[in-house]
C-alpha cells in the first residue's frame, strides 16, 4: 500500500490493521516492520529488510496470545518491551495479534497506547473492533484490509485448475481468506462439510436432542478440518529436523516455538472454520429469505423468521471466539433456529 510506504518514512506511534487473520494483515505487518527499519523506507533487498521479513530481527517483536484471549499478564509483558531500547535500529516494532480478544486487557493495552515510549511503533492486528476496544482503537491510525470478494477467490482457484463447481463452494465458505481458499481447495472433504452447513434449516425442528446432536456433527466436522494443516505443520517440522541433522546438531533449535506456533495456528484455524461455517449457514437463511421475497406472494412469516435468523447467527459469529463453551453456544443456536423454524 502506497499509504503505507508513506507513514514508513514518518510513522505515529501507533497502527491499526483491522482485518480478517487470512486478509493480509499479518503479511502486511511484517512487510510494514521491515519497512519501518529500513534505511531506504523498505527496499525489501537490504540486510535489515530480509531479516525483518524472515521475522529474525532483534527489533521487531511479534506478541502471540498464549491462550484463548490476550491475558492482562501478556498486555503488561506487551507494556514492558514497549519501554525496551531498540538492539540495533532507530525504533522497535512491536506487533501485537488478536487485539480483538482483548476484552479483560484492554485498559493496560490502553494505558501503554495513551503513554507510548518514543522509540516504539506499535501494529496492532484486529479482526474486528468490540465496543470494550474503541478506545484503544481510536489511539491508532485505522488500516482496512477488506476480504477478498467470493468471486475473485473462485476466479483464482480456477486459475489454478480447480473445477469451477468447486471453486464456486470452496470461495463461499473461504470467508474472503485467499490462504484458506487454498488450504480448502486441497482439502477433500470440504465440500461436504460445507452441505453439512447447509442441510442445518432442514433438520432443525426445535428439539434440544436434535440440536445437541447436530451441534456434536458440526464441531466434530471443524476437529477433522484441522488435518491439512496439520499435515503441513507435520512437513515443516521434519524440514526443520532435517537442517538440524545435516548442521550434526544433537537437538532441534526452535522446535517448541515452531511447535507453540503450530498450536495456535491449528487453534485459530478450527476458530475460522466454525466461523466460517456460520457464514454458509447465514447464506442458507438469506437464500431462503430471498425465495420468500421474489415468489408472488411472500410468507411475511417467513421472511421474519429468515431475518431474525440471520441476525441470531451474525450475534453468534461476533462473540464466538470469546464464547468458552462451543457446544453450549452451537446447541443454543441451533435450538432457537429450530423453534423459531
Amino acid at each position: 500500500m502506497a499509504a503505507l510506504r508513506h507513514a514508513a518514512r514518518q510513522p505515529v506511534h501507533a497502527y491499526l490493521f483491522l482485518g480478517a487473520n487470512g486478509s493480509g494483515v499479518r503479511p502486511a505487518a511484517s512487510a510494514f516492520g521491515a519497512a519501518l527499519l529500513c534505511p531506504d523506507g523498505g527496499c525489501g533487498e537490504c540486510n535489515t529488510c530480509r531479516r525483518a521479513l524472515a521475522g529474525s530481527h532483534p527489533d521487531v517483536v511479534v506478541v502471540e496470545r498464549t491462550g484463548a484471549a490476550l491475558a492482562v499478564d501478556e498486555a503488561r509483558r506487551i507494556a514492558l518491551l514497549a519501554q525496551r531500547k531498540p538492539f540495533e535500529a532507530s525504533r522497535q516494532v512491536l506487533v501485537v495479534t488478536d487485539v480483538h480478544l482483548a476484552i479483560r486487557s484492554a485498559p493496560a493495552l490502553l494505558k501503554t497506547l495513551e503513554e507510548p515510549p518514543p522509540g516504539t511503533v506499535f501494529v496492532v492486528l484486529c479482526e474486528v473492533v468490540p465496543p470494550e476496544l474503541v478506545t484503544v482503537a481510536s489511539r491508532c491510525v485505522e488500516v482496512r484490509f477488506p476480504p477478498v470478494p467470493p468471486a475473485v477467490i473462485a476466479e483464482w482457484l480456477v486459475s489454478r485448475g480447480v473445477d469451477p463447481e468447486r471453486a464456486r463452494i470452496v470461495a463461499d465458505g473461504a470467508g474472503g481468506e485467499v490462504d484458506r481458499a487454498r488450504l480448502l481447495a486441497e482439502d477433500d472433504g470440504y465440500v461436504e462439510r460445507h452441505e453439512l452447513w447447509r442441510s442445518v434449516p432442514d433438520r432443525l425442528n426445535g428439539e434440544g436432542a436434535v440440536a445437541a446432536t447436530l451441534a456434536s456433527e458440526l464441531l466434530a466436522a471443524a476437529e477433522s478440518a484441522v488435518s491439512p494443516l496439520r499435515e503441513q505443520h507435520a512437513g515443516e517440522l521434519g524440514v526443520l529436523a532435517a537442517e538440524s541433522e545435516s548442521l550434526g546438531e544433537r537437538s532441534v533449535p526452535g522446535r517448541r516455538d515452531l511447535i507453540d506456533r503450530h498450536h495456535r495456528e491449528e487453534r485459530r484455524w478450527r476458530t475460522d472454520e466454525i466461523r466460517a461455517g456460520l457464514g454458509v449457514l447465514a447464506r442458507a437463511y438469506r437464500d431462503r429469505l430471498t425465495r420468500a421475497v421474489s415468489s408472488g406472494r411472500p410468507d411475511e412469516r417467513e421472511v421474519e423468521r429468515c431475518k431474525r435468523a440471520t441476525d441470531a447467527i451474525t450475534a453468534a459469529a461476533l462473540s464466538f471466539e470469546r464464547n468458552p463453551n462451543e457446544s453450549l453456544m452451537l446447541e443454543s443456536l441451533l435450538l432457537r433456529l429450530g423453534t423459531e423454524a
